[in-house]
């Protein structure tokens, strides 16, 4: 397919917006035209063994057009921003030297504003404390590492008291930098890494929760309960990071017996549309952003407005 012609040459173009708004359907369709692939920007889909419950892409929604940074991640490993911005990295600069326009989809506000402005890029890892905190963890309990946490950086209350894997994460990072977790992801640079040409696909409060309470729907008609069910009869651990994902500890808890099925599903779209009111809180600070309102727009309608603004 021949590559549209463009004025300005943005190094990449950002698809973003909240969740089920329909970001993969119009970055697909804008990579058919360009000719290009996508970087996926999802801090989830980025899990093996865990597909409906993340809203990966399926090979008949892709057509074909590469589609990066999915599904190639253990779900026992902390997937990090570092991991990201390094991958994706790679992804963009490979494909600017073939002459192609990358394209980065996804709704992981810090994944984009890290790999957009960087991030600290000092020594975060180490084996030995990583192995100490979680023997601590299993000796005094997991609430005596929330309170240490909590005491060193008030200020990282994106981690919940139960999140194990995040908890010793930032544990570790304070110990192997001498800082907390919360100042060093605010370490952006004030020059941007890349020129971006950023688009934020929105639509009414009311009509994105419909979206919402369909896609949840739609996700327990494709098997979502039977891929839930799968994970843990495979063995997987429950505080794996892959569980995270919205929607996973709900059907868990209801084929463990502890909720009905109309129970999980309440939560499930109540949680969905708490995590859609955090991102949107985020898109409001991306100030050179275009805002396009996708009501009653098919994916080629929003491309072609997406080209009309960059030619």
């Amino acid at each position: 397919m021949k590559r549209c012609e463009m004025r300005r040459s943005p190094d990449l173009i950002v698809i973003t917006g909240p969740t089920a708004v329909g970001k993969t359907a119009t970055a697909v369709e804008l990579a058919k035209q360009l000719d290009t692939e996508v970087i996926s920007a999802d801090s989830m889909q980025v899990y093996k063994f865990l597909t409906i419950g993340t809203a990966k892409p399926t090979p008949e929604e892709l057509c074909g057009v590469p589609y990066r940074l999915i599904d190639f991640v253990d779900p026992n490993y902390q997937y990090n921003l570092g991991d990201f911005v390094a991958q994706a990295s790679q992804h963009i600069d490979r494909l600017r030297q073939r002459g192609k326009l990358p394209i980065l989809c996804g709704g992981t506000c810090m994944y984009i504003k890290g790999l957009l402005h960087g991030i600290f890029d000092v020594p975060s890892r180490s084996e030995e404390v990583r192995q100490r905190l979680a023997r601590r963890c299993e000796l005094e309990g997991l609430p005596s590492l929330y309170d240490e946490l909590r005491r060193i950086d008030p200020h990282a209350k994106h981690i919940k008291p139960n999140d194990r894997q995040r908890i010793i994460r930032a544990l570790e990072v304070y110990y192997v930098t001498g800082k907390p977790i919360s100042v060093l992801q605010t370490q952006f640079h004030s020059q941007p890494r890349y020129s971006a040409a950023t688009f934020i696909l929105s639509l009414e409060r009311k009509e994105l929760y419909e979206r919402i309470n369909r896609r949840v729907d739609k996700m327990i008609a494709n098997g979502l309960i039977d891929e839930v069910r799968a994970y843990i009869a495979a063995g997987f651990s429950r505080e794996n990071p892959a569980f995270r994902a919205l929607g996973y500890t709900e059907i868990a808890a209801f084929l463990d017996g502890k909720v009905t099925l109309e129970t999980a599903l309440d939560e499930m779209k109540k949680k969905t549309r708490h995590f859609a009111k955090r991102q949107l809180t985020w898109f409001r600070s991306m100030r050179d952003a275009k805002w396009i309102n996708v009501a009653d727009a098919t994916p080629s309608q929003v491309v072609q407005e997406i080209l009309r603004e960059l030619t």
